[in-house]
């Protein structure tokens, strides 16, 4: 009778169905609330890190840097203002990353390669120009580049790749948190560490005392005028009249009291002690990161078993 059910039937009737699997082209990820973003994140637009503003910022320190070089051989003023807004720029980078939420390991890492370079860039011309003291710039180069890389390591190979290279816990040094914590510590310290290699290089355009092939400038007419401004003394009036104009005795020529050196000193001496400390800083910095490294070496030789105890035999 088609009023009664027959038992496989009423076991159909009674067993909820199981759906079909959706085809995996519409199949949804679902979250602990049970709603599904997988397509929502396929519908998510790329980001494209290379262009956030402070990244932006940073490739204009750069082409600035690269203009200032340009310059730095015969144009001093030119050069100074074009080095200190991609100095300058610097702190801006850092405000622009805060601001639109914009801090990546990328604009670090640009940031902190950029100062490096143009620093360095700075001290060889500085070291070109004074080859007497060509050994101090050279080793500050040193250890500016030593004392940062070596940090960066052992940061990122002890305190985790997402640690920054900025965050020195008090414990480890006091000197190195409140210089990488204070803002306004770090800044003075970069401006006027800055300030003080700028100083140098203009004093290279005007200060006899530092560059003794610069001569003293007589007026016309003046007893003893035998020779003219920058030009070396025994050199020939031939020599200097088709002198090669890439040669150094040219860029000395060039370079001869082009400007005052009263404020370069002042600069020089107000920034001295500054400079001086950021050195130290360098210093505490490559030796803090060095035994942070040694210990980490000693926790992995300890957990390998290094070194392994030699079996004593005696002899017989």
């Amino acid at each position: 009778m088609s009023s009664v059910r027959t038992r496989r039937q009423a076991a159909a009737i009674s067993t909820p169905t199981t759906p079909s699997p959706a085809p995996r082209g519409e199949q949804k990820a679902m979250n602990g609330n049970g709603l599904a973003h997988g397509a929502t994140r396929e519908k998510e637009p790329k980001e494209n890190i290379f262009v956030f503003w402070p990244n932006v910022i940073g490739y204009a320190r750069i082409v600035l840097a690269f203009a200032s070089l340009y310059y730095m051989p015969l144009h001093p003023k030119t050069c100074t203002f074009l080095y200190s807004v991609s100095c300058l720029l610097d702190a801006l980078d850092g405000y622009a990353a805060r601001y639109f939420e914009q801090s990546t390991k990328f604009g670090a890492v640009l940031d902190m390669v950029t100062d490096r370079c143009t620093t360095s860039c700075l001290i060889v011309f500085l070291a070109s120009a004074w080859p007497r003291y060509a050994l101090v710039f050279q080793g500050l180069i040193s250890l500016d580049l030593a004392s940062h890389y070596v940090h960066m390591f052992a940061t990122l190979s002890m305190g985790g790749s997402g640690q920054s290279h900025k965050t020195v816990d008090v414990s480890r040094s006091k000197i190195l948190n409140l210089y990488y914590t204070n803002k306004t510590v770090l800044f003075i310290c970069c401006f006027l560490n800055e300030a003080f290699f700028i100083a140098l290089y203009l004093l290279s355009f005007s200060s006899p005392y530092l560059s003794p092939s610069l001569l003293e400038v007589k007026k016309l007419g003046q007893p003893g005028v035998t020779l003219q401004p920058g030009s070396p003394s025994g050199a020939s009036a031939s020599s200097l009249i088709f002198a090669n104009p890439h040669s150094a005795a040219a860029l000395e020529l060039a370079r001869a009291n082009k400007m005052d050196s009263f404020v370069p000193w002042v600069v020089a001496g107000v920034s001295l002690p500054v400079m001086a400390f950021k050195q130290f800083v360098n210093v505490v910095q490559l030796v803090k990161a060095s035994r942070w490294l040694a210990e980490g070496d000693r926790e992995t030789r300890r957990a390998a078993g290094l070194p392994r105890k030699k079996n004593s035999r005696k002899i017989k």
